[in-house]
């Protein structure tokens, strides 16, 4: 999928909500992507967007060194929002003042509405939002109206309608805020005069085009996983190009109970996808032997999976050239959290930074621009099985990024065991769909235990299990009492090699949701 038109552009200044703001506003059907605040106004001007937010951020304006904005970008005519940090940039940016008032914000807050604006429209005089900040604006900058304010901040809000640029104080992006949304797309739809076009049938129409346009009539290998990302994926291209596609699934051995049976199933017999189905175990193990860094693991898994596929395409092409093109089902947050530039790594994710510098393939990435209920809407749509769309995401290294330490069969088998268990209980409980993930995790180490009146020094299994939205944040889920005792008495009492059972509480932030 390539950019979008009509797009909706958040400048990211470093806030925790960058990622919310952005599915703000494709919540109003509105397309909208991420940059760095490092970008330059032609940069900014070669995207053409109809919309410019600026996010919050966790620096000071006045702190040295802070993040800026491009002062040329103002001058593009393209209506900009700044929130929070990107308000007070705003402001100092253009003449108005910005002070340490002693009087800073945190929660719910009592704003009051002091002037007229479009963004404002059918707004109570009073209302209740959601603010973060130390700092305050105390003066708008000239030609600016004063919009709102609160008790510590003079200036909560404040705007110019001509030259359609605003700033807000509070974080409309957050539930907190009454009718922040709407707030968000008064702003996307009437200020910016962008169409509600961003809709799962759109988003189709637009990635079969795409596609056609990228492949033409070549022949196109998809990386197939089991997880919800490959198989949106592999429906989609299929959807653009038919018998072109031929779909691959690596039998790692380091899969789900029972991935490769349900593969099978729904893309061999109903969609009647070409599907070569490699079974390579043995030389996932080889390759992870001895292997205990998480990135080493993950950039080594993903190497084999290109050779794999290379040599997939050389036996398709029988003397001839092989597919050329290779299908993953790569997602915006994995894009983001693989880094860049500007960005930090947090970790090289299995369809982004684990690949090979010399990779043989083009990609085709149908996925890039969407999170991950974009891409299970889209998945509904295509007509993928419930049991596929609504699974819990699985990291392509698959198991072997739940196990700390080194990979072997005896620990995938165990993870694996614990990890239906797990699942099979929440589904139980009711609670699966509630869940963004849930899962075992194999730590590398052993603990004492007593089983049997015999001594025991065996693994403990970790329980994971986390709600969120898109995965960019996190918070451990709070499972009943009650179920957490079944699971671990099942774990104990089911998979040999096990003694103890822990419960991950760790959000993310300061954790990631998997553990490698």
């Amino acid at each position: 999928m390539t950019a979008v038109d009509d797009a909706v552009i958040v400048v990211d200044f470093g806030a925790q909500y960058s990622r919310l703001i952005a599915r703000r506003v494709r919540e109003a059907h509105v397309f909208s992507e991420i940059v760095p605040a490092t970008i330059t106004a032609s940069e900014m001007a070669e995207r053409r967007p109809k919309g410019i937010i600026l996010s919050g951020g966790p620096k000071s304006v006045y702190e040295t060194p802070a993040p800026s904005l491009d002062p040329a970008v103002y001058d593009l005519g393209i209506p900009i929002l700044g929130i929070c940090y990107g308000a007070q940039l705003v402001a100092k940016q253009l003449g108005g003042t910005v002070a340490r008032t002693g009087k800073g914000e945190y929660g719910r807050t009592n704003v009051s509405l002091v002037g007229a604006s479009p963004l404002f429209a059918d707004w109570p005089s009073e209302s209740q939002v959601w603010m973060s900040h130390g700092d305050a604006m105390t003066e708008a900058p000239p030609g600016f109206d004063v919009l709102a304010k609160s008790e510590g901040s003079p200036v909560a809000a404040f705007g110019d309608d001509r030259r359609r640029i605003y700033g807000v104080q509070f974080h409309p992006e957050v539930v907190h805020t009454a009718r922040g949304s709407e707030f968000l797309a008064r702003f996307a739809h009437e200020v910016c005069g962008t169409p509600a076009a961003w809709t799962h049938v759109s988003i189709i129409e637009s990635a079969v085009a795409a596609i056609r346009a990228q492949v033409g009539s070549d022949r196109v290998l998809c990386a197939l996983s089991g997880g919800v990302d490959s198989a949106v994926a592999a429906a989609l291209v299929h959807k653009a190009i038919g018998d072109q596609l031929t779909c691959v699934f690596v039998d790692t051995g380091l899969m789900r109970a029972g991935e490769a049976e349900q593969v099978e199933e729904t893309f061999r017999r109903q969609f009647h996808i070409d599907l070569v189905h490699v079974k390579a175990a043995d030389r996932f193990f080889e390759a992870l032997a001895d292997v205990t860094d998480p990135e080493v693991k993950r950039k080594r898994i993903g190497e084999l999976f290109i050779r794999i596929f290379e040599e997939v395409a050389a036996e398709l092409g029988a003397g001839d050239a092989g597919p050329r093109f290779l299908v993953q089902g790569t997602l915006y947050p994995d894009v983001i959290e693989s880094g860049n530039a500007e960005a930090a790594n947090i970790k090289s994710h299995h369809n982004v930074g684990g690949l090979p510098e010399d990779l043989a393939f083009e990609l085709v990435e149908p996925l890039r621009l969407l999170f991950k209920d974009e891409v299970r809407a889209i998945g509904e749509e295509l007509g993928l099985p419930a049991e596929i769309v609504w699974r819990h995401p699985f990291p392509g290294p698959g198991l072997a990024v739940r196990i700390t330490g080194e990979v072997t069969r005896e620990r995938v088998e165990i993870v694996r065991a614990a990890d239906t268990i797990v699942v099979d209980e929440i589904r139980k409980a009711g609670l699966y769909s509630e869940l963004w993930q849930s899962f075992a995790v194999l730590p590398a180490t052993r603990t004492v235990g007593v089983m049997g009146d015999g001594r025991t020094y065996a693994y403990p299994i970790v329980i994971r299990a986390v709600t969120s939205d898109d995965a960019m944040t996190a918070d451990w889920a709070r499972l009943p009492y009650d179920l957490l005792e079944r699971i671990a008495s099942r774990i104990i009492g089911e998979v040999e090699g096990v003694n103890r059972v822990a419960l991950d509480i760790t959000s993310k932030p300061p954790g990631t949701i998997e553990w490698e």
